[in-house]
Parts: structure tokens; C-alpha cells; sequence
């Protein structure tokens, strides 16, 4: 597992990436707000640990500009930043975990692996290329593009929308969903994907596709009827 570790100060820095090699990680540093997109970039890492206070760019600029550029890399905020305004504030902006500092090395060991165990397990649920009405899935990455742009998505919306192109059409049961955009995290609520669904379908809007709630059954996509061209008028009778 590669690591990329977004701290600037120097023995958090140290300890940590002492901690994950120690477990067997690959682990890339940076101490620059300015300089982790690129190095985001070039490291194709499993995992993004990420700190936000950083010099030059802090950690929600950070993160909103690799959201943009269509980096689906799953994130856990580190910080001191710990009310519940904060959390919200770096979930909305697109991370996918959040740990408040001090913190257990255990337990962020446990965080960072159950982030990665997601990202493999809904990429194997997509087919290599797998493509329906302008979206495709880069089977290398697992970002999915809409008629070849990037679209913003955070981990979990990705996962769900991957596992969903890989049968379009056809019902994904929500159980089945919640595992795999869930997968390894203990104590999740039983309607949580419900909350994933919901701003998913607010991103597809507009793409020609719709995600469509199948009661007792579970989700799927569909394309999107309004955004069809309308058909000609009908030739008159003879």
C-alpha cells in the first residue's frame, strides 16, 4: 500500500512515517500545501492522510482542487481542527474520514486500511472500461468520467456509481451497495447509503443519466428519458 502523508510538522512527519513503514506501507511525504497537488499526481497513492493547517495552500484548498482534477483517491483528514463543524466542513469538501488529533496509532493504521479495502473492492466491482450514456470508468484509477471530463466526486459517491455502471439497468440490492461503498468500516447505520445515493443523484443531474430508487429492491441507473432528443413528427397517414 502506498501512502501519500500531507503533515508539515516534522516529527508528526517522522513518527508517522516511521509507524506505516514499519506495517509494511510505502509511505510519500510532503510538507507543502502548495506543492501536494503535483506530488498528489505523481504518486498515485492508495491512501491520502491529510493535515489542514499546511504553509502556502491549506488542507481543504488542497483537497478541493484534487477533487476537481478528478483525483478519487480516498482521504482521512488528520488535524487538530476536531469540532463538528470542522468534520463536516472537510466531509463536504470531499474527504472520506476524519481524525481529530491526538489519535491512536492503532486506530489510524485501522482507518487508513479500511479506506483502502474500499477503493479495491468497489474498482473489482466495475468491469474494465465499464461506459453507459457518456460515463466511463478508468479501469486503472477508478475515476469515472463524463464524455472524457473528470466528474467530482468524493471515494464513496465513486465507489456507488462504479458499482452501479457495472450493471446499468439492473438493481443493485442496497445491502450489496452499503458493503462495497462501506466496505471494512464497522458500526455504519443501516440508511447511511441513503446519504451517499442522495448527493450522487444531485451530481448526475444533467449527465443523461438518472439514479432511480427502486423500493424493496434497491438502485440503478437509468438514462435519463428528458435528456433524450425528442423525436420527429409523425408522417400523416395516407
Amino acid at each position: 500500500m502506498k501512502l501519500l502523508l500531507i503533515e508539515d510538522n516534522p516529527a508528526m512527519q517522522t513518527t508517522l512515517a516511521r509507524s506505516f513503514e514499519r506495517r509494511g506501507m510505502q509511505v510519500v511525504l510532503c510538507a507543502d500545501g502548495t506543492k501536494a497537488l503535483s506530488r498528489w499526481q505523481a504518486s498515485v497513492p492508495d491512501v491520502v492522510i491529510l493535515d489542514l493547517s499546511l504553509p502556502g495552500q491549506d488542507g481543504l484548498q488542497v483537497l478541493s482542487a484534487a477533487r476537481a482534477e478528478g483525483l478519487a483517491t480516498p482521504v482521512l483528514i488528520l488535524t487538530a481542527r476536531g469540532t463538528v463543524g470542522d468534520r463536516i466542513l472537510g466531509l463536504d469538501t470531499g474527504a472520506d474520514d476524519y481524525l481529530a488529533k491526538p489519535f491512536d496509532l492503532d486506530e489510524l493504521e485501522a482507518r487508513v486500511r479500511a479506506l483502502a479495502r474500499r477503493t479495491r473492492g468497489s474498482a473489482s466491482e466495475a468491469a474494465s472500461g465499464a461506459a453507459f450514456c457518456g460515463l466511463a470508468v478508468d479501469a486503472s484509477s477508478g475515476a469515472v468520467y463524463q464524455h472524457g471530463r473528470p466528474l467530482d466526486l468524493s471515494a464513496r459517491e465513486a465507489a456507488l456509481l462504479r458499482a452501479l455502471l457495472a450493471r446499468p439497468g439492473h438493481a443493485v440490492a442496497k445491502e450489496r451497495l452499503t458493503d462495497v461503498v462501506f466496505a471494512g468500516e464497522a458500526g455504519v447505520q443501516a440508511d447511511a447509503i441513503e446519504v451517499v445515493v442522495y448527493r450522487l443523484r444531485k451530481k448526475l443531474v444533467g449527465s443523461g443519466t438518472v439514479l432511480v430508487t427502486l423500493r424493496g429492491l434497491g438502485y440503478l441507473l437509468k438514462a435519463d428519458a428528458a435528456a433524450e432528443p425528442a423525436s420527429g413528427p409523425h408522417e400523416a397517414a395516407p
